[in-house]
């Protein structure tokens, strides 16, 4: 019991560090980092594996040694040794810069996803690099930096593909932006909040997605769209535009470039546990088994993960003017619809 206890009075010091020492949530922000960029490496894999099940394709789950892990071992050789080229007409510095804008774009949202909420001594103490009172309206300001990286990548270039395909995910984000804001909204007026935390703690007994379905739909295609993921990849339509904003891209700023969108969907998959999943919070079980939180919200975020992998498996390309119908003409018709319900739930609830 005295162990128990000097154990708690430790991880009370460590925690009250956490709050307020640059250092410690440096050190913790490059931990979180260094543990999402591994879920992004571990969904290229299971997109491989789980792409080659549903579209019967042999390479995937036949070549790489066992399970096809030396498969990411060769990527990575072939993006570290490959030349890398820059255009002549390409504007230099937006050239280079719209890979690093992107991944930016990925760790700065990372920094205020919570992974937990400990009671310690009374306390509460979140398991996140840094908790604002309006972290969901934050993380819907930076997941729009992306739009600038690709955007610079199509202008930077120098090519007609590449522009084309800026101005397609300028046109694109617009329509989705909206209703992806909207489904925010309903979720903070039905949580009475704008910090995730307060948001996953009002699902402690009802998630959102069962309060409101409508909002979870809206914002999970919505997000597909912010991601750039298969039926939304208009920016990258390889039968069109050759390869899109990234066709003059070569080695590891290509490597870069997409890596950057795995890391938003694995960010992605996480937020749409936060705000719709219930986060942290696990399902009741027989007996005193007790799962830490972290556990739940990961094993959550890899299922949501699988719903993106399969949506590619299982849908076509939709072309570039019904992408913008789907948009302004469907999903933001039914974000307001579902802000109205929200709203009434919200004040009944209040």
């Amino acid at each position: 019991m005295g162990l128990f206890i000097t154990i708690m009075d430790y991880l009370v010091i460590f925690f009250s560090t956490w709050e307020f020492a640059p250092w410690v949530r440096g050190i913790l922000g490059g931990l979180v980092i260094g543990a999402v960029f591994g879920g992004a490496l571990v969904m290229v894999y299971l997109e491989r594996k789980f792409l080659g099940d549903i579209q019967s394709r042999i390479g995937p789950n036949r070549v790489g040694g066992r399970f096809g892990v030396l498969q990411l071992i060769a990527d990575a050789i072939k993006l570290f040794t490959k030349e890398d080229i820059i255009p002549a007409k390409a504007d230099k510095w937006l050239f280079i810069g719209a890979p690093i804008v992107a991944l930016t774009s990925g760790f700065l949202m990372v920094a205020v996803i919570p992974f937990d909420l400990l009671m310690i001594k009374g306390s509460e103490y979140a398991v996140a690099v840094s908790r604002m009172d309006i972290s969901i309206l934050y993380l819907e300001a930076v997941s729009g930096l992306s739009i600038f990286a690709i955007f610079m990548a199509g202008w930077g270039s120098g090519s007609k593909y590449s522009l084309l395909a800026g101005f397609r995910n300028v046109a694109k984000m617009i329509g989705y932006e909206v209703p992806l804001g909207i489904a925010i909204i309903s979720v903070a007026v039905m949580a009475h909040s704008l910090d995730i935390v307060e948001i996953v703690k009002a699902q402690s007994t009802w998630w959102f997605i069962i309060a409101q379905p409508l909002g979870f739909v809206v914002f999970f295609i919505a997000l597909l769209a912010d991601v750039g993921r298969i039926p939304f990849d208009q920016t990258e339509a390889e039968e069109e535009l050759i390869a899109g904003w990234a066709t003059e891209y070569s080695g590891m700023r290509w490597g870069l470039a997409f890596f950057a969108e795995y890391l938003h969907a694995v960010v992605g998959s996480f937020i749409i546990t936060l705000i719709f999943l219930g986060g942290w919070n696990g399902l009741p079980l027989i007996g005193n088994l007790y799962i830490p939180g972290i556990f739940w919200l990961i094993a959550k975020t890899i299922m949501v993960i699988m719903l993106f992998i399969w949506v590619r498996g299982a849908l076509p390309r939709y072309r570039i003017d019904q992408v913008i119908d789907i948009g302004w003409k469907v999903l933001i018709p039914l974000a307001l619809l579902n802000l109205v319900w929200s709203t009434i739930i919200g004040l009944m609830w209040a």
